[in-house]
């Protein structure tokens, strides 16, 4: 009889982790993404269930503009520490300029503003120089790769103008993560479990302003609280969201790679199959009649 239990107890933790995988969702999306021109990692939890799906969610990924999701924690990890303030005036200079088309980049230098405009401008419009300003006062990458670590995000990195990830810079760009660390950010930001629950509140509420609200965020009510965070270059498109369901709140996770469409316009295929995705994954988690409001 021990024998037999001790056999049941060995195989319970294997048991568990294959009740966790939504088996439903699972084929759907497997479906869905047939015939994709690129590499792809996927990987979406229910918050309510806990069951999740993975579809290559451990591939590295670029993060593209998805990099000032973790330049973000190295902010608040200052302000914790009393080194920032949120609402303190800091001096822009031409020095700072990222050549491009940034809102911040525009202005004069000795021009003055506030540190929390300038984080709204690097999660909102995704302005480049203002990121690069961050990432800088937040310590470099460096200080940020080892908050990122201390959080067991293992494979999340920044690399540029971060001494010794020369090599990772020329393969992924800016950083690198994948689709479940970049899902299990997300979602310890939503559990207040990242350095105070008043910095993870602060967190989401500038998580909660993306500009960019044409491709995963157009399928979701507007009247809906979505955290989330896009990125694009030529041949990778990725974007990460999780949305504060009424019913059944979910983390939503896309990393795309060496795409054979690098076109910028709304037919772009990895963005077509975002918004499949998307729209799939929300009426899948959330009613119907629900919702009155049209979706794009």
């Amino acid at each position: 009889m021990k024998k037999i239990i001790s056999t049941i107890f060995f195989f319970l933790p294997l048991f568990t982790l294959a009740q966790k995988t939504d088996k439903k969702l699972e084929a759907k999306l497997q479906e869905a993404i047939q015939g994709f021109n690129g590499d792809i990692g996927i990987y979406v939890k229910s918050l309510r269930t806990g069951k999740t799906v993975s579809i290559n969610a451990d591939s590295i990924f670029p993060t593209a503009s998805i990099v000032k999701v973790p330049i973000l924690l190295g902010i608040m990890d200052k302000i914790e520490k009393g080194e920032l303030k949120y609402e303190q005036e800091i001096v822009y200079k031409d020095s700072l300029l990222y050549e491009g088309s940034d809102i911040l980049g525009s202005f004069k230098s000795g021009e003055k503003i506030t540190l929390k405009k300038v984080v709204m401008l690097m999660l909102t419009t995704s302005d480049n120089t203002a990121s690069l300003w961050l990432q800088s006062l937040a310590g470099k990458g460096v200080r940020i790769n080892e908050i990122l670590d201390s959080l067991g995000l293992k494979n999340t990195r920044v690399n540029s103008r971060t001494p010794g990830r020369e090599n990772n810079r020329t393969q992924y760009g800016w950083g690198q993560t994948t689709a479940f660390e970049m899902g299990k950010l997300f979602e310890k930001i939503y559990r207040n479990e990242i350095f105070s629950p008043t910095a993870c509140v602060r967190m989401m509420r500038c998580l909660g302003r993306n500009f960019w609200d044409d491709v995963a965020l157009s399928q979701i009510p507007p009247n809906l609280e979505v955290f989330s965070k896009n990125g694009a270059v030529n041949a990778s498109r990725s974007e990460v969201l999780l949305v504060n369901a009424p019913h059944n709140p979910y983390i939503f996770s896309l990393f795309t790679n060496n795409n054979k469409d690098i076109s910028w316009g709304d037919s772009n295929e990895a963005w077509v199959l975002t918004r499949k995705i998307s729209k799939l994954l929300w009426e899948y988690f959330e009613p119907k009649d629900k919702w009155e409001q049209p979706v794009r």
